[in-house]
């Protein structure tokens, strides 16, 4: 077997421009993905029955289909309810809604386990639901949630590639793109698989650094 490395040569910097994409999208469903799922795990912890029931069927929902009916139905769905979006921020919505859910679960998981006597002690001196959860339980929760939020954003990172189904010029899609004009997949494929393992150990080696900064509560 050989490798064609002038094909491999070229594929390097076409690759980075997709991997540039990739990263784009990540970025952005990670931090629309947190704030939604910030938001939606503390109302699963509310005193409202019927909001909690809401966030528990959309949890469901989410943890329940596969992530590429999910692309579809943003896709496919946005235009027929009037929303035009190009296939890039169309693949970031579907991406933040379905990470918003699985940290929703993170969340509730994580601040309900924050001793039930600091509530308790809170509520004593008179604060609120609402300043409990802001002021003590979820400045306790973060760093505790570091790990399972690094895994999130390391799953859409390797998610974006099933945006390719819909068009989404991403590192995978660059590669396809490469392969049907080259017809080389090993190299490629390959290529690619260098290019995701180094994207997430960065990511990996960023969340242990910031979790060894982070004050323990």
């Amino acid at each position: 077997m050989t490798i064609d490395w002038p094909i491999v040569e070229m594929a390097i910097p076409l690759l980075a421009g997709g991997a540039v994409t990739t990263l784009k999208i990540a970025a952005f469903a990670a931090v629309f993905g947190f704030l939604g799922g910030i938001a939606l795990g503390l109302i699963s912890l509310g005193s409202w029955a019927w909001a909690r029931w809401g966030v528990r069927a959309y949890v469901d929902f989410i943890r329940g289909t596969p992530l590429l009916i999910q692309i579809f139905v943003v896709f496919f769905g946005l235009p027929m309810a009037g929303f035009r979006l190009g296939e890039f921020w169309a693949g970031v919505i579907a991406l933040s809604l379905n990470s918003a859910g699985y940290i929703a679960e993170i969340v509730r998981g994580t601040v309900g386990s924050v001793e039930k006597g600091q509530t308790e002690a809170a509520k004593s001196i008179g604060m609120t639901r609402g300043k409990i959860l802001l002021y003590i339980l979820l400045p306790q929760s973060i760093r505790p949630m570091l790990p399972a939020l690094t895994n999130d954003v390391i799953t859409l990172v390797k998610n974006t590639s099933l945006l390719s189904v819909i068009s989404v010029y991403e590192l995978t899609r660059s590669g396809q793109a490469i392969i049907a004009s080259h017809f080389v997949p090993l190299e490629i494929f390959a290529l690619l698989a260098i290019y995701y393992y180094v994207i997430v150990s960065v990511l990996s080696y960023i969340s242990r650094l910031i979790e060894r900064r982070m004050p323990a509560w």
